[in-house]
């Protein structure tokens, strides 16, 4: 099985404070060529480091329909670049043929099943990130990281 995977979890230096957010298993999985890492936020045009966002208003699925907003702590409207780079990272995954993926949790991005709820007060809310959002819509079976440690994959 082939997933596609936060680029953050592999190792990469890319979520908004400019650290990893490392992840054997998913290490593991991309040095095995079984997983293609993608950072949604960087697709979207967003530099590292970059202020840190959160959804506004509701969840991935709203700022998808044009419901919410992603709104990052300094007041600044990044919707437009979480949707660009949720579109592109489903593009990478079909144009490999990938079904699967496994994700940072509680992203704005890549959140699935909580995110923080746009206080910046390190309130969960139920629902996922935008690109998390965009792959649930589009038949993904979708993990964390905090699933994968006890799987075997």
């Amino acid at each position: 099985m082939k997933y596609v995977v936060s680029a953050c979890l592999a190792g990469e230096a890319c979520a908004y404070d400019g650290r990893p957010r490392t992840c054997s298993a998913v290490e593991r999985l991309v040095r095995e060529g079984r997983a293609i890492p993608v950072c949604p936020e960087c697709l979207g045009g967003l530099p590292v480091p970059r202020p840190p966002a959160e959804i506004k208003d509701g969840t991935g699925g709203d700022v998808l329909a044009g419901r919410a907003r992603v709104v990052n702590c300094e007041g600044r409207d990044v919707s437009g670049a979480f949707i660009h780079g949720a579109r592109a990272t489903l593009e990478i995954a079909r144009r490999h043929g990938v079904r699967n993926a496994i994700l940072k949790a509680r992203s704005p991005s890549c959140g699935y099943g909580r995110v923080y709820d746009g206080t910046f007060t390190g309130t969960l809310r139920p629902g996922c990130g935008v690109t998390a959002a965009l792959l649930q819509e589009a038949g993904f079976r979708i993990l964390t990281e905090e699933e994968v440690q006890h799987l075997v994959l």
